[in-house]
């Protein structure tokens, strides 16, 4: 591997800047690998225009803001929105160069006076379960996360410690963000616990029932997230490098809708509710369970760090779920604590969507930028619970 320095030693700057229109590119990245083999997105120029969009209404980014985006550079949410977005507007960000620590997140919170701050839900939680004290100095004004589902007990926890909310935001790789719960003042609405917001401006973001290609899912009945693309002016996705077979799954073959992957129920005021991916929603005996939401009632314990649920083949039911736990530091994993956790998941959410089997591990496998694969988790062993 070369270095930057090695790429670049030996070509002098250009002497004139070059006009390359709205598909010239400016950069190519991989998507996360949260479901499988990553592949290339190339973003081109036009794509900046929906990037500074969210900068400015979803994280009401100001020229008065001290504003620090953690994630990873590496990642699509921070290369997009730590720093193309802030170029975008001509205003400052913070860039921490190390690996996250509850010690290092705090001290930069104080130090430099972070008023806007985002990052993905990982950040929160361990922040959370860090047991530091936050510093008596934080001058947070606004707090964003995206990434992965926001658990409600996160924002309450955020709301008492760090005197400000976290608003959900959700998007991808191939499209930025295009739901939130928006930060600035014209969109800013109440939270509703759970929901990851509304549709974006240029965006047009829909939920399609999962048996046509046309009817929208009834209110509160999850559906397959789209983007209507011609109503959609800030969309800029066309496909991935050298890949027209993964390209052609992303948009149905009239043009009309590119699919997320993702599934959710949107509400009747236009709330959206994130479920799960489409490859890791459970179909249990007729049932269809996002995983999302049996993770948030997991989370809700008070031995549990981090939770992951996938769903493993059964013969009699078709599938059922599984639960891996990463319990707090000095928590004793017995069969009673896998029972609490089954009758929590029965009484908070459904009596069928108890966790069959509980794993407790030391860790969940993720992604760089912290997001969890669930599919790895699908044909992994483990000590495990089963009742």
């Amino acid at each position: 591997d070369l270095s930057f320095a090695e790429l670049v030693e030996g070509h002098a700057p250009l002497p004139e800047p070059v006009a390359v229109g709205g598909d010239g590119l400016i950069v190519e990245l991989f998507t996360s690998g949260t479901a499988g083999t990553p592949k290339a997105v190339p973003i081109p120029l036009r794509a900046v225009a929906g990037f500074a969009m969210y900068q400015q209404f979803g994280l009401d980014h100001r020229p008065t803001d001290v504003f620090w985006n953690g994630a990873d550079p590496g990642w699509a949410y921070g290369l997009y929105f730590a720093i193309i977005g802030p170029l975008a507007l001509g205003q400052r960000g913070l860039l921490l160069n190390g690996l996250f620590s509850a010690e290092s997140t705090w001290e930069m919170l104080s130090r430099f006076g972070v008023t806007n701050f985002a990052a993905g839900p990982t950040v929160y939680r361990k922040l959370r379960a860090s047991g530091l004290p936050a510093p008596g100095d934080l001058r947070l004004r606004c707090c964003s996360a995206a990434g992965e589902p926001l658990p409600p007990d996160v924002v309450d926890w955020a709301l008492d410690t760090l005197g400000v909310p976290v608003r959900d935001h959700y998007g991808s790789t191939e499209l930025g963000m295009v739901v939130a719960h928006a930060w600035h003042p014209d969109l800013r609405d109440e939270i509703k616990p759970g929901s990851m917001g509304r549709p974006l401006p240029g965006w047009n973001v829909k939920v399609l029932r999962e048996d046509t290609n046309s009817a929208p899912a009834r209110a509160n009945v999850p559906g397959r997230v789209v983007v209507d693309i011609a109503d959609s002016p800030l969309m800029w996705f066309k496909g991935y490098r050298d890949a027209p077979e993964q390209t052609a799954e992303k948009f149905s073959p009239d043009g009309r809708w590119f699919y997320t992957g993702d599934t959710a129920a949107r509400d009747e005021e236009g709330h959206m509710f994130f479920s799960g991916r489409g490859d890791d929603i459970i179909l249990m005996a007729g049932y269809r369970i996002g995983p999302f939401e049996v993770e948030t009632v997991l989370l809700e314990h008070a031995a549990v760090a981090e939770a992951a649920v996938v769903g493993v083949p059964d013969e009699e039911y078709g599938e059922v779920v599984e639960a891996f736990i990463v319990p707090r530091p000095g928590t004793e994993t017995d069969d009673a604590l896998a029972a609490e956790l089954q009758q929590l998941v029965r009484e908070r959410y459904a009596k069928h969507a108890y966790p069959r089997n509980v794993h407790f591990v030391a860790e969940l496998p993720k992604t760089s930028s912290g997001k969890t694969q669930r599919f790895l988790l699908r044909p992994q062993q483990a000590p495990s619970r089963r009742r």
